[in-house]
């Protein structure tokens, strides 16, 4: 039987998977081990799987108690190379077969556990923010009305027109509670309406509304992957999914967008073979919204996406927890990576 015929099934694992002989060479690679070391399959068939190693001799050691009938699994941590970027630590799984003709290694990113724990806070977060702001607005809004209805009729029945400016004041602040109710309602209500959407035209549609409210002080920089090909989404719900962030982002600028160096970039690439919100999908929309402000608040870092949480005075606290709404219902989801100098919301978005 071909190699790569009899281990094709794990190209369908998100761990990362090498068959090997006694003496490390490689038989065969799958997709992610493939992705994560920026190497193609072709150059690492054939190779010694101990180079990737910061410390190849304990791969060596290991597969040679595996020769020796040793043990039927190892277990350790080591560090992957990967290229001019930082190490990888994995925890390497060592399996023998009988007869030992080939040794499974399996690489486990220890980021990657880290990384499904946080996706899953995200996606239990983001349930709960939904069903917070659903039930709160419910039992605002028929209050509200009568305390405006209240207002409006004590307003008829006075005499004096100097007290009205009071009931005036009741009215206008129930008018404003009302319409924070109406958007926190708004994604819900709203249905799904599904097209073909290009993800270039949703950015460069976000890049002309930004750059007619901030035109002068703020570069914007646009570096697609133009192979990226349509997917079924809502239109709309993406192009304020993207301004949302865009726009808060420019408002983090502001020092530096009067200083004239303030740079927004936009930027798209396709991920393969990823896994995220415990699904692993062949391939993937990875669209960076990156800022060189002063980066998010350290007291709201952890609570950015929840509703009614802003860095800035007099901010809504809407943007971003509707951003996370609309992600999530085109089955993704959205990540910030946020230190001074430097802030990227990324939108992670399933492709067929």
């Amino acid at each position: 039987m071909d190699t790569s015929t009899q281990y094709q099934s794990f190209d369908l694992l998100a761990t990362l998977v090498a068959v090997v002989c006694p003496n490390a060479e490689v038989v065969f690679s799958n997709s992610a081990l493939e992705d994560a070391l920026g190497i193609s399959r072709r150059a690492i068939v054939g190779s010694c799987l101990a180079d990737v190693f910061t410390e190849p001799s304990l791969l060596q050691n290991a597969l040679s108690g595996a020769g020796e009938n040793a043990f039927a699994v190892l277990r350790y941590d080591a560090f992957l190379k990967r290229g001019a970027g930082e190490p990888m630590p994995v925890h390497v799984i060592i399996t023998w077969t009988e007869p030992v003709a080939s040794i499974i290694v399996e690489m486990v990113p220890l980021e990657q556990q880290t990384r499904q724990d946080r996706e899953e806070r995200l996606a239990e977060q983001a349930q709960t923010n939904k069903e917070l702001i659903r039930n709160l607005a419910h039992e605002i809004k028929n209050p509200l009305g009568g305390i405006r209805g209240a207002a409006q009729l004590l307003e008829m029945e006075m005499a004096s027109t100097e007290l009205t400016e009071y009931t005036q004041v009741i009215i206008r602040e129930a008018d404003r509670l009302q319409s924070l109710v109406d958007r926190l309602l708004a994604p819900h209500r709203r249905p799904h309406m599904v097209s073909d959407v290009n993800i270039h035209e949703v950015c460069e549609r976000v890049r002309s509304l930004i750059l007619a409210e901030f035109p002068k002080g703020l570069r914007v920089i646009r570096d697609y992957d133009t192979s990226i090909p349509e997917f079924r989404g809502d239109h709309e719900q993406l192009i304020q999914t993207v301004l949302n962030i865009a726009h808060n982002a420019c408002q983090a600028l502001a020092e530096r967008i009067a200083a004239g160096d303030a740079t927004l970039t936009f930027k798209t690439r396709v991920l393969r073979q990823i896994t995220f919100g415990k699904q692993r999908y062949r391939l993937a929309l990875e669209l960076h919204v990156i800022d060189n402000g002063p980066g998010v608040p350290d007291s709201i870092k952890d609570r950015i996406f929840y509703p009614l949480v802003s860095g800035r005075e007099g901010g809504s606290g809407l943007g971003l927890t509707l951003a996370q709404t609309f992600v999530q219902q085109h089955h993704g989801l959205i990540e910030v990576d946020s230190v001074p100098g430097r802030t990227d919301f990324k939108i992670l978005i399933p492709l067929p």
